[in-house]
Protein backbone atom coordinates (compact mmCIF):
# COMPACT_ATOMS: atom_id res chain seq x y z
CA UNK A 1 0.00 0.00 0.00
CA UNK A 2 1.38 3.40 -1.03
CA UNK A 3 0.79 6.12 1.57
CA UNK A 4 -0.47 9.50 0.39
CA UNK A 5 1.03 12.66 1.76
CA UNK A 6 -1.10 15.20 3.57
CA UNK A 7 0.74 18.44 2.87
CA UNK A 8 -0.79 20.46 5.69
CA UNK A 9 -0.14 17.70 8.20
CA UNK A 10 3.47 17.31 7.04
CA UNK A 11 4.15 21.04 7.36
CA UNK A 12 2.59 21.22 10.82
CA UNK A 13 4.64 18.25 12.00
CA UNK A 14 7.83 19.74 10.55
CA UNK A 15 7.20 23.04 12.35
CA UNK A 16 6.46 21.22 15.58
CA UNK A 17 9.71 19.26 15.26
CA UNK A 18 11.72 22.44 14.70
CA UNK A 19 10.00 24.18 17.63
CA UNK A 20 10.61 21.22 19.95
CA UNK A 21 14.29 20.95 19.01
CA UNK A 22 14.81 24.71 19.23
CA UNK A 23 13.22 24.73 22.70
CA UNK A 24 15.49 21.87 23.76
CA UNK A 25 18.60 23.80 22.72
CA UNK A 26 17.39 27.01 24.36
CA UNK A 27 16.81 25.15 27.62
CA UNK A 28 20.49 24.14 27.66
CA UNK A 29 21.51 27.79 27.80
CA UNK A 30 19.77 28.35 31.14
CA UNK A 31 21.16 25.10 32.53
CA UNK A 32 24.85 25.84 31.93
CA UNK A 33 26.83 26.20 35.15
CA UNK A 34 30.27 25.64 36.62
CA UNK A 35 30.21 22.02 35.42
CA UNK A 36 30.60 23.32 31.87
CA UNK A 37 33.58 25.43 32.93
CA UNK A 38 35.02 22.34 34.63
CA UNK A 39 34.71 20.33 31.42
CA UNK A 40 36.48 23.07 29.44
CA UNK A 41 39.23 23.17 32.08
CA UNK A 42 39.74 19.40 31.94
CA UNK A 43 40.06 19.40 28.15
CA UNK A 44 42.41 22.41 28.16
CA UNK A 45 44.64 20.67 30.72
CA UNK A 46 44.63 17.36 28.85
CA UNK A 47 48.19 16.21 28.19
CA UNK A 48 47.07 13.37 25.96
CA UNK A 49 44.05 13.23 23.67
CA UNK A 50 40.34 13.63 24.07
CA UNK A 51 38.64 10.27 23.51
CA UNK A 52 34.94 10.58 22.64
CA UNK A 53 32.59 7.62 22.83
CA UNK A 54 28.92 6.75 22.48
CA UNK A 55 26.70 4.16 20.85
CA UNK A 56 23.69 4.35 18.55
CA UNK A 57 22.53 7.88 17.76
CA UNK A 58 24.72 9.20 20.59
CA UNK A 59 27.63 7.53 18.83
CA UNK A 60 27.00 9.60 15.70
CA UNK A 61 26.99 12.78 17.80
CA UNK A 62 30.18 11.61 19.56
CA UNK A 63 31.92 11.13 16.21
CA UNK A 64 30.99 14.66 15.21
CA UNK A 65 32.23 16.09 18.51
CA UNK A 66 35.57 14.30 18.12
CA UNK A 67 35.90 15.69 14.57
CA UNK A 68 35.03 19.23 15.70
CA UNK A 69 37.54 19.12 18.55
CA UNK A 70 40.29 17.78 16.28
CA UNK A 71 39.69 20.46 13.65
CA UNK A 72 39.76 23.27 16.21
CA UNK A 73 43.05 22.56 17.92
CA UNK A 74 42.27 19.74 20.36
CA UNK A 75 43.69 16.32 19.41
CA UNK A 76 40.70 13.98 19.63
CA UNK A 77 39.35 10.72 18.25
CA UNK A 78 36.25 8.55 18.49
CA UNK A 79 36.26 5.06 19.96
CA UNK A 80 33.28 2.71 19.71
CA UNK A 81 32.40 1.36 23.19
CA UNK A 82 31.79 -2.18 21.91
CA UNK A 83 35.15 -2.20 20.13
CA UNK A 84 36.74 -0.71 23.24
CA UNK A 85 35.76 -3.84 25.21
CA UNK A 86 37.57 -5.95 22.62
CA UNK A 87 40.95 -4.24 22.59
CA UNK A 88 40.43 -0.64 21.50
CA UNK A 89 40.51 0.49 25.14
CA UNK A 90 44.26 0.16 24.76
CA UNK A 91 44.11 3.52 22.94
CA UNK A 92 43.19 5.26 26.19
CA UNK A 93 45.92 6.47 28.54
CA UNK A 94 46.08 8.18 31.93
CA UNK A 95 46.85 11.48 30.17
CA UNK A 96 43.57 11.43 28.23
CA UNK A 97 40.14 12.90 28.85
CA UNK A 98 37.32 10.49 28.06
CA UNK A 99 34.05 12.12 26.95
CA UNK A 100 31.08 9.73 27.07
CA UNK A 101 27.69 10.50 25.48
CA UNK A 102 24.48 8.68 26.39
CA UNK A 103 21.05 10.23 26.77
CA UNK A 104 19.96 7.60 29.28
CA UNK A 105 23.35 7.37 30.94
CA UNK A 106 22.83 3.61 31.08
CA UNK A 107 24.00 2.40 27.64
CA UNK A 108 25.24 -1.08 28.47
CA UNK A 109 28.30 -1.15 26.20
CA UNK A 110 29.43 2.28 27.43
CA UNK A 111 28.81 1.70 31.13
CA UNK A 112 30.74 -1.57 30.94
CA UNK A 113 34.02 0.14 30.02
CA UNK A 114 33.80 3.12 32.38
CA UNK A 115 35.34 1.40 35.45
CA UNK A 116 38.31 0.47 33.26
CA UNK A 117 38.59 4.02 31.94
CA UNK A 118 38.66 5.26 35.52
CA UNK A 119 41.18 2.61 36.54
CA UNK A 120 43.49 3.68 33.68
CA UNK A 121 43.44 7.16 35.20
CA UNK A 122 41.75 9.12 32.41
CA UNK A 123 39.39 11.90 33.45
CA UNK A 124 35.75 11.28 32.59
CA UNK A 125 33.33 13.89 31.20
CA UNK A 126 29.77 12.62 30.79
CA UNK A 127 27.05 14.15 28.66
CA UNK A 128 23.69 12.63 29.58
CA UNK A 129 20.05 13.54 30.07
CA UNK A 130 20.01 11.95 33.53
CA UNK A 131 22.48 13.27 36.14
CA UNK A 132 21.62 10.40 38.54
CA UNK A 133 22.39 7.72 35.96
CA UNK A 134 25.36 5.35 36.26
CA UNK A 135 27.33 7.39 33.75
CA UNK A 136 26.44 10.66 35.46
CA UNK A 137 27.55 9.36 38.86
CA UNK A 138 30.87 7.96 37.60
CA UNK A 139 31.87 11.17 35.81
CA UNK A 140 34.41 13.66 37.07
CA UNK A 141 32.29 16.30 35.33
CA UNK A 142 28.69 15.83 34.22
CA UNK A 143 26.99 17.95 31.53
CA UNK A 144 23.20 17.74 31.58
CA UNK A 145 21.87 17.49 28.01
CA UNK A 146 18.37 16.37 29.03
CA UNK A 147 15.25 17.38 27.12
CA UNK A 148 11.58 17.51 28.13
CA UNK A 149 10.46 15.40 25.20
CA UNK A 150 11.64 14.08 21.88
CA UNK A 151 10.51 15.77 18.67
CA UNK A 152 9.32 12.37 17.46
CA UNK A 153 5.48 12.31 17.56
CA UNK A 154 5.79 8.95 19.33
CA UNK A 155 8.32 10.45 21.78
CA UNK A 156 10.58 7.50 21.00
CA UNK A 157 13.12 8.23 18.24
CA UNK A 158 16.14 10.20 19.51
CA UNK A 159 15.62 13.62 17.93
CA UNK A 160 15.53 16.56 20.35
CA UNK A 161 17.96 14.73 22.63
CA UNK A 162 20.54 14.25 19.88
CA UNK A 163 20.11 17.85 18.72
CA UNK A 164 20.70 19.05 22.29
CA UNK A 165 23.79 16.84 22.64
CA UNK A 166 25.12 18.10 19.30
CA UNK A 167 24.65 21.74 20.31
CA UNK A 168 26.19 21.18 23.74
CA UNK A 169 29.16 19.43 22.14
CA UNK A 170 29.66 22.35 19.77
CA UNK A 171 29.49 24.78 22.69
CA UNK A 172 32.13 22.76 24.52
CA UNK A 173 34.47 22.56 21.51
CA UNK A 174 34.17 26.27 20.74
CA UNK A 175 34.68 27.33 24.35
CA UNK A 176 37.89 25.29 24.32
CA UNK A 177 38.86 26.85 20.97
CA UNK A 178 38.42 30.33 22.42
CA UNK A 179 40.32 29.56 25.62
CA UNK A 180 43.14 28.04 23.60
CA UNK A 181 43.45 31.17 21.46
CA UNK A 182 42.91 29.13 18.31
CA UNK A 183 42.73 31.54 15.34
CA UNK A 184 41.96 31.60 11.64
CA UNK A 185 45.55 30.69 10.70
CA UNK A 186 45.41 27.66 13.01
CA UNK A 187 42.08 26.64 11.49
CA UNK A 188 43.53 26.91 7.98
CA UNK A 189 46.39 24.58 8.92
CA UNK A 190 43.80 22.00 9.97
CA UNK A 191 41.88 22.50 6.72
CA UNK A 192 44.52 22.85 3.98
CA UNK A 193 42.16 21.42 1.37
CA UNK A 194 39.35 23.88 2.08
CA UNK A 195 38.68 27.35 0.76
CA UNK A 196 39.94 29.02 3.94
CA UNK A 197 43.12 26.92 3.84
CA UNK A 198 43.82 27.99 0.28
CA UNK A 199 43.26 31.63 1.18
CA UNK A 200 45.47 31.59 4.25
CA UNK A 201 48.18 29.13 3.24
CA UNK A 202 48.78 30.02 -0.42
CA UNK A 203 51.63 32.46 -0.98
CA UNK A 204 52.43 34.59 -4.01
CA UNK A 205 55.43 32.34 -4.72
CA UNK A 206 53.02 29.38 -5.05
CA UNK A 207 50.99 31.15 -7.74
CA UNK A 208 53.34 33.43 -9.67
CA UNK A 209 54.80 32.68 -13.08
CA UNK A 210 58.57 32.47 -13.19
CA UNK A 211 61.50 32.21 -15.63
CA UNK A 212 60.59 32.23 -19.30
CA UNK A 213 56.91 32.62 -18.43
CA UNK A 214 57.49 36.20 -17.23
CA UNK A 215 56.84 38.83 -19.94
CA UNK A 216 59.58 41.46 -19.79
CA UNK A 217 61.63 43.83 -21.96
CA UNK A 218 64.56 46.16 -21.31
CA UNK A 219 64.18 49.90 -20.94
CA UNK A 220 65.67 50.47 -24.41
CA UNK A 221 63.06 48.25 -26.09
CA UNK A 222 60.37 49.47 -28.49
CA UNK A 223 56.62 49.09 -28.39
CA UNK A 224 57.06 46.40 -31.06
CA UNK A 225 59.17 44.36 -28.58
CA UNK A 226 56.62 44.88 -25.82
CA UNK A 227 53.76 43.86 -28.13
CA UNK A 228 55.58 40.63 -28.90
CA UNK A 229 55.79 39.86 -25.15
CA UNK A 230 52.11 40.70 -24.64
CA UNK A 231 51.17 38.29 -27.42
CA UNK A 232 53.61 35.48 -26.61
CA UNK A 233 53.18 35.36 -22.83
CA UNK A 234 49.42 36.04 -22.80
CA UNK A 235 49.37 37.92 -19.51
CA UNK A 236 47.98 41.18 -20.83
CA UNK A 237 51.14 43.05 -19.86
CA UNK A 238 54.90 43.08 -19.89
CA UNK A 239 57.36 44.33 -17.31
CA UNK A 240 60.03 46.87 -18.22
CA UNK A 241 63.33 46.31 -16.41
CA UNK A 242 66.74 47.99 -16.27
CA UNK A 243 70.11 46.34 -16.83
CA UNK A 244 70.00 44.94 -13.27
CA UNK A 245 66.51 43.45 -13.77
CA UNK A 246 64.97 46.04 -11.46
CA UNK A 247 61.40 46.94 -12.39
CA UNK A 248 61.03 50.45 -13.77
CA UNK A 249 57.64 50.17 -15.41
CA UNK A 250 54.84 48.08 -16.88
CA UNK A 251 53.09 48.13 -20.26
CA UNK A 252 49.58 46.68 -20.33
CA UNK A 253 46.78 46.10 -22.82
CA UNK A 254 45.27 49.33 -21.52
CA UNK A 255 48.47 51.25 -22.25
CA UNK A 256 48.48 49.79 -25.77
CA UNK A 257 44.92 50.98 -26.41
CA UNK A 258 45.83 54.48 -25.26
CA UNK A 259 48.86 54.50 -27.60
CA UNK A 260 46.67 53.40 -30.54
CA UNK A 261 44.32 56.31 -29.89
CA UNK A 262 47.17 58.87 -30.00
CA UNK A 263 49.80 57.57 -32.43
CA UNK A 264 49.65 56.28 -35.97
CA UNK A 265 52.74 54.10 -36.43
CA UNK A 266 53.62 53.22 -32.84
CA UNK A 267 55.79 50.17 -33.41
CA UNK A 268 59.16 51.89 -33.10
CA UNK A 269 58.22 54.10 -30.19
CA UNK A 270 60.60 53.71 -27.21
CA UNK A 271 58.73 51.74 -24.55
CA UNK A 272 60.00 54.16 -21.88
CA UNK A 273 57.86 56.92 -23.36
CA UNK A 274 54.55 55.06 -23.06
CA UNK A 275 54.98 52.66 -20.14
CA UNK A 276 53.36 53.15 -16.74
CA UNK A 277 56.10 54.05 -14.29
CA UNK A 278 56.23 52.82 -10.69
CA UNK A 279 53.79 49.91 -11.10
CA UNK A 280 52.22 48.03 -8.19
CA UNK A 281 54.44 45.18 -7.05
CA UNK A 282 54.34 42.53 -4.36
CA UNK A 283 56.83 40.21 -2.68
CA UNK A 284 56.89 36.41 -3.09
CA UNK A 285 56.34 35.83 0.64
CA UNK A 286 53.08 37.76 0.75
CA UNK A 287 49.87 35.76 0.90
CA UNK A 288 48.19 35.34 -2.47
CA UNK A 289 45.01 36.78 -0.96
CA UNK A 290 46.93 40.01 -0.32
CA UNK A 291 47.67 40.21 -4.03
CA UNK A 292 43.95 39.80 -4.73
CA UNK A 293 43.10 42.62 -2.31
CA UNK A 294 45.66 44.94 -3.93
CA UNK A 295 44.43 44.15 -7.43
CA UNK A 296 40.82 44.77 -6.47
CA UNK A 297 41.63 47.97 -4.58
CA UNK A 298 43.62 49.45 -7.48
CA UNK A 299 41.44 47.91 -10.20
CA UNK A 300 44.26 46.10 -11.95
CA UNK A 301 44.40 42.57 -13.32
CA UNK A 302 48.15 41.94 -13.23
CA UNK A 303 50.93 42.37 -10.73
CA UNK A 304 54.70 42.03 -10.83
CA UNK A 305 56.58 40.14 -8.13
CA UNK A 306 59.90 41.56 -6.96
CA UNK A 307 62.53 40.64 -4.41
CA UNK A 308 63.88 42.91 -1.67
CA UNK A 309 66.10 44.74 -4.15
CA UNK A 310 63.23 45.43 -6.55
CA UNK A 311 64.36 42.83 -9.08
CA UNK A 312 61.72 41.10 -11.16
CA UNK A 313 61.28 37.46 -10.09
CA UNK A 314 57.69 36.68 -11.02
CA UNK A 315 54.37 37.83 -12.41
CA UNK A 316 50.76 36.96 -11.77
CA UNK A 317 47.29 37.91 -12.93
CA UNK A 318 43.74 37.26 -11.86
CA UNK A 319 43.53 34.10 -14.00
CA UNK A 320 46.39 32.56 -12.02
CA UNK A 321 44.58 33.30 -8.77
CA UNK A 322 41.32 31.87 -10.09
CA UNK A 323 43.15 28.72 -11.23
CA UNK A 324 44.59 28.21 -7.76
CA UNK A 325 41.12 28.84 -6.25
CA UNK A 326 42.45 31.70 -4.12
CA UNK A 327 39.46 33.73 -5.31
Amino acid sequence: MIAKINGDRALKLARDVLDTEADAVRALRERLDDSFVGAVDLILGCRGRVVVSGIGKSGHIARKLAATLASTGTPAFFVHPAEASHGDLGMVTADDVFVALSNSGESEELVAILPLVKRIGAKLVAMTGRPQSTLGQLADVHLNSGVEKEACPLNLAPTASTTAALALGDALALAVLDARGFGADDFARSHPGGALGRRLLTYVRDVMRTGEQIPSVREDATVRDALFQLTAKRMGMTAIVDSEDRVSGIFTDGDLRRVLERVGDFRNLPIETVMTKGPRTIGPDNLAVEAVELMERHRINQMLVVDGAGKLIGALNMHDLFAKKVI
